[in-house]
């Protein structure tokens, strides 16, 4: 799966757990993309059995897609708790766990959770 699909399925499950569902509009407003970019995107998600969307309807994620999203989703609250114990603003600390979320390995995810925790290897 693409960094970009990461960043969609993120989006619907956030947004899914907050109101009554995730739309196509507010995946757009929440990523800051147009709304044709986020049709494409639910197309490929659909095509890998990730969502489910009726026309007009909201964005539903399938079970294997609510692993995948909370998957991606506690990667990116352990790396902000990282680079916020760290010292990293907020904000900043926010930006860069969306870009690490989708390149560290396995394992050194998993080191920074044990040093998060205060149980370094």
């Amino acid at each position: 799966m693409t960094q970009s699909l990461e960043d969609y399925i993120e989006a619907i499950y956030v947004l899914a757990q907050s109101k009554s569902g995730a739309y196509v509009h507010d995946v757009a407003g929440r990523l800051k993309v147009k709304m044709p970019s986020v049709v494409k995107a639910i197309r490929e998600l659909k095509d890998l059995g990730l969502v489910t969307q009726e026309p007009y309807e909201a964005i539903v994620l399938t079970r294997k897609g609510t692993k995948v999203a909370k998957m991606i989703l506690e990667r990116h609250l352990l790396l902000c708790a990282f680079l916020r114990k760290l010292g990293v603003s907020e904000e900043i600390a926010d930006q860069d766990a969306c870009r690490m979320e989708h390149v560290l390995s396995a394992e050194t995810i998993d080191q920074i959770r044990l040093f998060t925790e205060g149980k370094p290897k």
